[in-house]
């Protein structure tokens, strides 16, 4: 079963999705499937505040 899961998983990673999509070896109704299947996962998040450190100008 967790087998099943990961495969599905894979099909609709975002870095696969497009090209599987393309071949025709998903369906978009699959694809659309699979989000709604989805949790809505909305309010678990934690917001966080980050900064750059500014790099020195190099001189050229």
């Amino acid at each position: 079963m967790r087998l099943r899961i990961a495969l599905d998983d894979k099909l609709m990673d975002i870095r696969l999705r497009d090209k599987l999509l393309a071949e025709g070896k998903i369906t978009k109704e699959q694809l659309e499937g699979y989000f709604a299947k989805l949790p809505d996962e909305t309010g678990n998040f934690t917001m966080i505040e980050t900064t750059r450190k500014k790099q020195p100008k190099s001189k050229s």
